[in-house]
């Protein structure tokens, strides 16, 4: 009997969150608490890579914001994360997709996949 996976199956948050992979552009909606007031923060981008397994399973998504490439690294068990919408699901061939770094502009865009 294993004390630390009872103890993550007992804090683990059992969302239902959608199917996404690298490439996907997606909409993040993260609670952030400022002082004593919380609010909902929607974060759009697109998902760079998606790494570690289980409970501490996270995923990095990419948006240009005024110019500047911005990334931030989401848990996926995070209890801040309000909910995930897929916006757009890519065709990409990598499962690491860190080339966008270097890319601006319309070479940045990935290719949308018909469904």
């Amino acid at each position: 009997m294993d004390l630390i996976k009872i103890a993550e199956e007992a804090f683990a948050t059992k969302k239902e969150l959608p199917s996404f992979k690298s490439g996907d552009t997606i909409t993040v909606a993260y609670r952030i608490k400022e002082g004593n007031k919380e609010r909902i923060q929607q974060y759009r981008g697109v998902v760079i890579r998606i790494s570690g397994h289980g409970d501490k399973k996270r995923f990095t998504v990419r948006k240009m914001s005024e110019n500047v490439g911005v990334e931030r690294i989401f848990p996926i068990e995070s209890p801040f994360i309000e909910s995930i919408t897929v916006n757009k699901v890519g065709k990409v061939r990598r499962a690491k997709l860190y080339y966008l770094r270097a890319l601006t502009g319309k070479k940045a865009r990935i290719k949308e996949k018909r469904v």
